[in-house]
């Protein structure tokens, strides 16, 4: 049985995380570095994200959290997501790809782009149904 009570559908997928990129974030390091040092860590690119967005940046939030958000996918695929099924929030390492999908889909509200807003919201429902709201989106 999945996480969420569907006895047919796919096993959760837990990423298994980058220590090191989340080891320098919680030590403070400035997340472009641990970006530049770890590409493929959403984590990093998900602090970026929110940094700009809380700035008013929102161009550059939605360019960093697009690309934690393809770095994202990449991984999930990597560990065996089909492009459906549970990425629970309660799983820490799922987080970043997760925090980047919340910062997008508020992005493109501010800038009107409601389809990709509403293919966010989906998405974030569809990985786990209390990720939007635990992230403040909706």
């Amino acid at each position: 049985m999945t996480s969420f009570g569907d006895l047919l559908g796919p096993q959760p997928t837990l990423l298994p995380g980058d220590d090191e990129a989340e080891s320098a974030l919680l030590n403070h390091g400035n997340p472009a570095d641990v970006a530049a040092a770890h590409p493929t860590a959403s984590i990093a690119w998900a602090y970026l994200a929110e940094a700009s967005f809380d700035a008013g940046e929102t161009i550059t939030a939605y360019a960093y959290a697009r690309t934690g958000y393809h770095r994202g996918l990449d991984q999930l695929r990597r560990n065996g997501w089909k492009g459906f099924g549970p990425v629970p929030y309660s799983h820490e390492p799922n987080r970043g790809f997760l925090r980047c999908v919340a910062i997008l889909a508020k992005s493109a509200k501010v800038i009107g782009e409601s389809d990709e807003y509403a293919r966010c919201l989906d998405l974030l429902e569809d990985c786990d149904p209390r990720a939007a709201e635990a992230l403040g989106v909706g």
